[in-house]
């Protein structure tokens, strides 16, 4: 199975670095920097890309640097693209940023800061006539992860999982890994699963767009504050000009021509600032939950994930 995944993230990394290639400038002028964002929300227009384009054209605005944003088919897929020079920037949950991290492609560029904090939380979310209550209501249900590599919709919702003597891959009737938040979220409306594990940044976003039946979804469990996904910069990028990229994010609520409305973060909510200067340790709690969760638990989760009956 490993091998099967490895390949659909090189081919999905390939094709990225492929139209980034197909539409390199021929002028004289530096190319964009290559941005590349986890498809935390599906990766569409409406999605994580529209999320993002405010905070890069204030910078652009700034510092007169272009930026390519496209979105990655996997969180696994911005890793390798970090680690094969197919991208220079990545927008990634502080897990995919500790893998990167891991084998040397990463450094942090920059965090949202809102009310004086950096978290963001993770919830399990039923259907409001659900007879579930609490997360030891889960044993023999059907339940909803996103992408195996997401901090927010796999790993922190898992451990909770772990926390409470439930083994997902043994005591889960179903598990579902959608690959995102978003489609989490749809199988969970549909009644295709009874629960679903995903951000709350992702969930207040479905609300904000009126998704119909996500409004009058419950929580049955909210995570422990998790470190806010980072802005990471590839150490290729020469020091001093990540030294002004950081600067430009650090600043930018400052400036009169940047509305706070184009300071926006994680689920396109909007966020008071952008800090660069990054406690070594801020990403810790990330660390510990990653190493509660064996391989084998994953493989046996994505096993059971593709063994549930097709309709």
């Amino acid at each position: 199975m490993g091998r099967w995944i490895f390949a659909g993230v090189l081919a999905a990394m390939l094709a990225v670095g492929a139209g980034w290639l197909a539409r390199r400038p021929q002028s004289a002028q530096p190319p964009p920097l290559r941005v590349l964002l986890i498809p935390a929300d599906g990766g569409t227009e409406s999605g994580t890309l529209a999320d993002y384009r405010p905070i890069f054209n204030a910078v652009a605005r700034r510092t007169g640097m272009r930026f390519d944003l496209k979105v990655a088919q996997s969180y696994g897929g911005v890793v390798e693209a970090m680690c094969n020079n197919v991208a220079d920037i990545a927008f990634v949950g502080p897990v995919t940023y500790l893998q990167a991290r891991k084998r040397g492609c990463a450094e942090p560029l920059a965090v949202a800061v809102k009310s004086g904090r950096s978290v963001y939380y993770a919830g399990l979310f039923v259907r409001p006539e659900s007879s579930i209550h609490a997360i030891a209501d889960l044993p023999g249900k059907r339940v909803a992860f996103g992408d195996v590599n997401s901090t927010s919709a796999f790993v922190f919702p898992v451990t909770m999982l772990l926390d409470a003597r439930i083994d997902p891959a043994r005591d889960l009737s179903a598990v579902r890994m959608t690959g995102t938040h978003a489609n989490s979220l749809a199988a969970l409306i549909n009644g295709e699963v009874d629960a679903a594990a995903l951000s709350f940044d992702s969930y207040d976003k479905a609300v904000r767009a009126n998704v119909p039946g996500a409004r009058s979804l419950r929580v049955i469990a909210r995570s422990d504050p998790i470190p806010y996904p980072p802005l990471i910069a590839s150490p290729r990028l020469p020091p001093g000009l990540r030294a002004q990229l950081r600067a430009a994010f650090e600043n930018l609520d400052d400036r009169p021509d940047v509305a706070p409305a184009m300071i926006r973060g994680y689920g396109g909510a909007q966020v008071d600032s952008y800090v660069g200067q990054i406690a070594p340790d801020h990403f810790a709690p990330a660390a510990r939950k990653m190493a509660q969760i064996s391989d084998a638990l994953k493989n046996e989760m994505l096993r059971k994930s593709a063994a549930r009956p097709r309709r």
